[in-house]
This record gives structure tokens, sequence and C-alpha cells, in this order.
């Protein structure tokens, strides 16, 4: 496989439904395509210690995570047969409800867009250098320990 160069994963706020809709809808031409699996992580409105949270502020150190997320698209590419990949997290602020993961893959058959889709985010959650702030209804907030 060809190296591809580092892309920023960022978006600014949450990933909204017609991002990801214009994103989906871009892959109708390709027609060697058999099959998609698509990853939405939405923040949830948790109740932590009898307070509730209203939206996760994202920080991350970018360049890094730009990196480790190339790092992690690359090796996906290697053990998985895809055909195409996208990766995007949201940076900022994000409200309950709200999108903040956007990951899609593809490939010709069926089965490889389910494993490969399970390998990505996992090791997203475990690697990538991003940070999640949760804000609380009561105007507090803590540092989210990702599950």
């Amino acid at each position: 496989m060809k190296k591809t160069k580092i892309k920023n994963v960022f978006k600014q706020g949450a990933i909204s439904s017609e991002f990801i809709g214009q994103s989906i809808g871009k892959h109708q031409s390709k027609t060697d395509i058999g099959a998609h699996n698509i990853f939405l992580g939405q923040v949830r409105a948790d109740e932590i210690e009898g307070k509730m949270v209203s939206g996760i502020a994202y920080t991350a150190y970018e360049d890094m995570a730009n990196e480790k997320f190339h790092e992690i698209r690359e090796a996906t590419f290697e053990k998985f047969n895809l055909s195409c990949m996208h990766i995007y997290h949201s940076i900022g602020e994000v409200n309950i409800g709200e999108i903040c993961l956007f990951v899609f893959v593809s490939s010709p058959r069926r089965k490889e867009v389910f494993l490969a889709l399970e390998y990505v985010v996992e090791r997203i959650k475990k690697e990538a250098p991003i940070f999640g702030k949760e804000l609380f209804n009561d105007n507090t907030h803590q540092w989210k320990v990702n599950s």
C-alpha cells in the first residue's frame, strides 16, 4: 500500500449529521465497495456523583494525535482488506446528544468492515492523546476517564 500523508482528523465542535451524510454519499460512485460500517460516538447525559453531564470539552495534542490517528489508520489498512477509511474527532465543546467521533470504513466484503471498525475504535480509545473534560449542569467540570 502506498504511504498517505498525515491528515487532520479534528473538527471544531460537534460532527453534524449533514457532514456524516455527505461523507457517506461521496462513496456511491465507488463501485468496488461492497460494504460500509460506521461508528458514531455520542456524548451521553451521564449522572456522576449526583451531577448531570451537559457536554464534554475536548482538547488534544493535535500534532501528536494526528500522527497517532495516521499510525492507527495505516496499521488497519495493513491488517484488513479495506477500500477506504475516514476518521473525524471533535475538538472543543460538544453537547449531550451530539456526535464527537465518526469512523467510516469500507471494503469489498462485509466481514472486513466489522472487524476493522472494532479494531480502529478500540485503538483510538486506548492510544489517541485526546482529553475530555466533562461539563456539568452546575458549571463545574472534571476530566473524563475512558471506559
